[in-house]
């Protein structure tokens, strides 16, 4: 254990936007003020001035969130301008990372109090003009999405590790033979378990407005989602393929933001913490398996921890495809009904720089809920990368 152990006191999120949904019209730098001041809300007694750093993580940066969009949102927020903040990023793990450098600077003494996030506007990302080798080109440009997956190509990277994220979890699918019934099937309990999750109050304290927005709750969950709705739809990627609409996370809007810091910042905070932060690791694999990456992160952030699997008693894994949850899973051999016990990402969404904070924030809650000691929040990053957590629930210790 650390001289200074860290420890989550707080974690919030906004909705979960759709695609060119309710939260469109929402900038991201807004988006990540929006959640900050929701977090600061949830802890009145803290000062903010005390908070010696902002990391936020971010996947695009192209558009209105560029420029460090945490000290964005810091300035935003009307924080005190002598508030530092710094913009990671690491993909679809942008904001696990952001913890995890956050609990760093904690155990290191650099920090007494910090806060984590990310955030994401899909709906917002740009498109991007490169600029020509020469001077006055004749021909046509081509506009390139900033949404999701590679653009601008570096043409020296091997063609197998530049495949579309959906083409590379069917080779996935392939390597491991998950079947699309099974693939189905996890979605459709994503679906359920998300919605009775919002029924049953969990998200409530969770989950703060964005204003000025009428959305109270995460906009793509399907209630009425079944393995029969789901069987009629068509694969994506391929005609013959396994993967759909309906068993991938879709595209998302959202932010995230969760409350870092020492024991002693208890004192400041005006509230006792949620759990620590036990062990942290990251992974990398061959780019197009970066699905399976989450495997060997979680195996060593259990390692840091000084626990096994035995001992897990909560898992998070954000969910970008069922058939790499599923793989991970297998791989893993946990119980599946420990695993995001209230939805995932293919119902709740996956904004990319803003789900480690989700997944996070809503672990250290089942925690709590359900009496249990450890957990693990573990995510996968596209080119090949994977990002886990381990919580210790500080009243089951």
């Amino acid at each position: 254990m650390p001289s200074s152990p860290a420890f989550v006191y707080s974690a919030v999120r906004t909705p979960f936007g759709r695609y060119a949904g309710a939260l469109s019209g929402v900038r991201p730098d807004d988006l990540a003020a929006s959640v900050l001041t929701g977090l600061l809300a949830k802890t009145p007694d803290l000062d903010p001035a005390r908070i010696a750093d902002v990391v936020y993580g971010n996947a695009n940066g192209a558009g209105e969130d560029n420029r460090n969009v945490a000290r964005m949102a810091v300035l935003l927020a009307g924080l005190p301008v002598t508030v530092p903040a710094t913009t990671v990023n690491r993909l679809c793990g942008s904001s696990l990372d952001a913890a995890m450098a956050a609990s760093r600077l904690v155990e290191t003494g650099d920090a007494e109090v910090a806060v984590a996030g990310g955030v994401e506007s899909m709906s917002r990302a740009p498109w991007v003009l490169p600029k020509p080798p020469k001077a006055f080109p004749a021909g046509n440009e081509t506009l390139v999405s900033t949404t999701l997956g590679w653009r601008l190509v570096n043409p020296r990277m091997p063609q197998e590790w530049t495949v579309s994220l959906g083409e590379a979890n069917e080779q996935l699918q392939e390597k491991f033979g998950i079947s699309r019934e099974r693939q189905d099937e996890f979605a459709v309990r994503s679906h359920r378990l998300a919605d009775q999750a919002w029924n049953d109050g969990f998200y409530d304290d969770l989950v703060v407005p964005v204003p000025g927005v009428d959305l109270d709750r995460d906009e793509g969950i399907r209630p009425d989602a079944s393995v029969e709705t789901l069987a009629g739809l068509k694969p994506v990627f391929r005609a013959d393929g396994t993967i759909t609409a309906g068993n991938a996370s879709p595209l998302n809007d959202g932010a995230s933001a969760v409350l870092v810091g020492s024991e002693q910042a208890a004192s400041h905070i005006g509230r006792a913490p949620l759990a620590r932060i036990a062990g942290r690791g990251a992974a990398a694999l061959e780019p197009q398996l970066f699905g399976y990456a989450p495997v060997q992160a979680a195996e060593k952030a259990l390692a840091a921890a000084g626990i096994g699997w035995s001992d897990v008693g909560a898992v998070e894994l954000n969910e970008a495809f069922a058939v790499q949850s599923l793989a991970c899973l297998d791989a893993w051999k946990v119980d599946p009904e420990i695993v995001n016990t209230r939805g995932g990402a293919i119902a709740i969404g996956h904004p990319l720089g803003a789900s480690g904070g989700r997944i996070l924030g809503t672990l250290a809650g089942v925690l709590r809920e359900r009496g249990e000691r450890w957990g693990v929040a573990a995510i996968c990053i596209g080119v090949g990368q994977g990002l886990a957590v381990v919580l210790e629930n500080v009243d089951a210790a």
